[in-house]
């Protein structure tokens, strides 16, 4: 008989598949293909491989009998299974289909027709009251009314199991009608708390960003009303409005405007009359005065620098040159920060001059610095903010 090996599924006996062409192309049948009444075995594999490299170690030891009932004029199939049987061998025909030699091996029956009648009928009605808590339960109430067995229940509902390939095996390879049945319920209730854990996390989930979304709605609601009353009594404008406007529009990084604003709320929380507001008045002003945008890189002029260090400067034509070099490779990186140059020299050799010359030569401002005198290095790193 022709082998048809399939991957992650449960194939049972006594039930009827249907499988679409793009399935059936997928079985690499060749010219000959298969004929209605047609005897055929279906392997469960092991792997998720082509059918052309299957080999009889990439096979479950048991697979499933069936017949080829129609074939529509599009290629899809209607199969019926029969029996489990268990695979001998397998081989290749001249055409390089796969033939299987294969021995019956019936599931011992130990569960009386009153007793499957009565467990299939409670795992039918569990599956039914399930469903009518979602959307689609009038559609899968229609799927489940079909079924008329545990091997169409297990059949069915194998792509919905979050089972592995091995587990859905399983269901073929029992010894016991018994045993069948055990593992039928156990994954239909694993089946049903996991969709409800899963549900519930979603609904969770969906609540908190709509949540979110309506926190956003509103707060920019309020920015807007705010905004408007601003600007019809900009004199009754409150210093945290100011401030908020400010760090707005400060273009800070995320650190510094989460810590502006942490800053803020405490100088809301104080109040006019607090005695620390302000100290963090002062704080907010100057992180709000500072230039946090990042420029735009200004293209450096290497001969216009040489130009104005020449003009400004007699001599010095190693330091000259050590600069230029280093504006060479500020232009070469496009980045005009992170440098530092260090002169060193006795008063008068024109160390302050130069350092203006290379602010001249990039077209930014010069600033100064003195640290003469100073002997605690909290001068220079800043005090903490409640240092007065």
């Amino acid at each position: 008989m022709k082998l048809i090996p399939i991957y992650d599924n449960i194939i049972l006996p006594d039930v009827a598949f249907n499988f679409r062409k793009d399935v059936v192309e997928e079985w690499n049948l060749k010219e000959k293909g298969l004929k209605t009444g047609e005897e055929i075995v279906f392997g469960l594999l092991k792997d998720d491989i082509a059918a052309e490299a299957v080999t009889m170690t990439d096979l479950f030891p048991f697979g499933v009998s069936a017949k080829v009932e129609n074939i529509d004029g599009e290629g899809n199939i209607k199969v019926k299974t029969n029996a489990r049987v268990l695979l001998l061998s397998i081989e290749r025909d001249e055409d390089g289909e796969l033939i299987a030699d294969v021995a019956d091996a019936p599931i011992e029956d130990t569960v009386s027709d009153e007793e499957k009648q009565q467990k299939f009928t409670n795992l039918k009605n569990e599956y039914l009251k399930f469903v009518t808590n979602y959307q689609w339960g009038m559609w899968a109430r229609s799927f489940i009314l079909q079924w008329k067995n545990i091997n169409e229940l297990l059949s069915s509902m194998s792509n919905y199991f979050s089972i592995s390939p091995e587990e859905k095996y399983k269901a073929l390879d029992v010894a016991t009608t018994k045993e069948q049945y055990e593992l039928a319920e156990r994954y239909t209730y694993e089946f049903m708390e996991m969709t409800r854990i899963h549900n519930e996390a979603e609904n969770e989930q969906q609540k908190r960003s709509e949540n979110a979304y309506h926190e956003q709605a509103l707060k920019k609601q309020i920015e807007i009303l705010q905004k408007e009353l601003d600007e019809m009594h900009p004199e009754n404008m409150t210093d945290t409005r100011r401030f908020e406007i400010k760090i707005a529009e400060s273009g800070m990084n995320e650190t510094a405007r989460r810590e502006a604003e942490k800053v803020l709320n405490r100088m809301k929380q104080e109040g006019q009359d607090g005695h620390e507001y302000g100290m963090l008045y002062d704080y907010l002003d100057f992180v709000a005065g500072l230039s946090w945008k990042k420029e735009a890189f200004k293209e450096i002029d290497l001969a216009k620098a040489e130009e104005i260090l020449n003009a400004d400067h007699y001599g010095l034509e190693k330091v000259k040159k050590r600069i230029i070099q280093q504006l060479a490779v500020m232009a070469l990186n496009k980045k005009q920060s992170g440098s530092i140059l260090l002169f060193v020299g006795a008063p008068g050799t024109g160390k302050t001059s130069i350092g203006q010359s290379i602010a001249k030569a990039l077209g930014r401002e010069y600033v100064r610095i003195s640290l003469g005198g100073i002997r605690d290095e909290a001068e220079i790193r800043g005090h903490r903010r409640t240092y007065i």
